[in-house]
Parts: C-alpha cells; sequence; structure tokens
C-alpha cells in the first residue's frame, strides 16, 4: 500500500495523506515530518510538490496551497524535510500541524497484478466464493503480521480480514469487488 486516504468528501481529485508536519526542528526552517507513505524517498524527493491541507496549528498564518520539497532526510524514525516557502524557524513553524497530501491520480501504477494502492481498495464490496455479499472494505490496516482489510458489516461489528491471497483469491477492481474464501469462524463474533 501506498499512502493513507484522507477521508474528506470534498469533491475534486482523490488525494492521499502521505506525511503530517510536527514540529520545526533548528534555525534553518527544517521540519519533522511524520511519514504516512510506504514511499517517502519518492514523495519527499527533491522537487516533490505536495498539497498543503491546514491541521491544527497554533496560529492562524495562511498556508501556501503547495509545498516544494528541497532536502529530506531520516531522524528519529522520522523525516526531516526543507521546503522552499520555508527558510526559516519562524517560516517554519507557521506550517506546524499542516497535512501533506499527493494527488492520487500523480501515484505510478505498482507494476505488479497482486498489488494495489490502499485507496483503489477502500469502498469494495466483499463477498463470499457464492456472491453472499459480507461487508464494504473500510480500510487497510497494517498489522505487525501484515495488512488487513476493515469491513465493515451491516448490524455486525467490523471485521479484520488477513490481506492475502488464500484468504482473499479475487480483487476485482473492475467491478468493484472483493471475493474472500474465509477460514472457518473468521467472522465469528
Amino acid at each position: 500500500m501506498s499512502s493513507t486516504p484522507t477521508g474528506s468528501t470534498a469533491p475534486g481529485p482523490a488525494r492521499l495523506l502521505v506525511g503530517v508536519v510536527v514540529r520545526p526542528h533548528g534555525l534553518r526552517g527544517e521540519l519533522v515530518v511524520e511519514v504516512r507513505t510506504d514511499s517517502p524517498e519518492e514523495r519527499f524527493a527533491p522537487g516533490a510538490e505536495l498539497v498543503a491541507l491546514p491541521g491544527a496549528r497554533p496560529t492562524g498564518s495562511p498556508v501556501p496551497p503547495t509545498l516544494t520539497v528541497v532536502s529530506s532526510r531520516p531522524h528519529s524514525g522520522r523525516l526531516l524535510v526543507t521546503f522552499a516557502q520555508a527558510a526559516d524557524r519562524d517560516a517554519a513553524e507557521t506550517l506546524r500541524g499542516i497535512r501533506l497530501l499527493v494527488d492520487a491520480a500523480d501515484l505510478p501504477p505498482t507494476g505488479d497484478p497482486d498489488e494495489f494502492h490502499a485507496h483503489q481498495l477502500e469502498g469494495l464490496r466483499a463477498e463470499l466464493e457464492d456472491g453472499t455479499v459480507v461487508g464494504t472494505v473500510k480500510e487497510i490496516a497494517h498489522g505487525p503480521g501484515g495488512e488487513l482489510l476493515v469491513l465493515t458489516r451491516p448490524d455486525l461489528p467490523e471485521a479484520l480480514v488477513p490481506f492475502v491471497t488464500a484468504i482473499v483469491p479475487v480483487v476485482d477492481l473492475d467491478a468493484g469487488r472483493v471475493v474472500l474464501d474465509p477460514p472457518e469462524g473468521l467472522f465469528d463474533p
């Protein structure tokens, strides 16, 4: 999976969350960014343009609509990123809390027919091999054992389905469905 959806229902292009600005770092405009993508080396490469969406920020300063990455480097499990629009600490401070997004249409194809971006799976109908609908894919959860499909089910609690070929043998994006072959007891409360 590549990135996390924003959950926005606003019209326009689908956008995916790739990071959140945590705070400034140092005096030269670097920012600590919490990464929310599997491809930080691509999303935060020099020259990359990210859509800036205001989040919870301490100031009412205006945020530029896009930010251009000048540099990025790993730091304590996060990234230190410099943007062209934040040349010093004061400018960097105005970006605290913003969400960094990319347009889903700009993502490269995976190149593997059995690999999908998370946003492609969300909203798909989940059905058994006999066609019985069991729910809808709400999101993809990343667990220590791999990815899980989180299914919403009418009048039932959400279900977690391991996203492995043995249990999810068919992903049909054109038909808007995933086909499940669950082991016995997977959907028991």
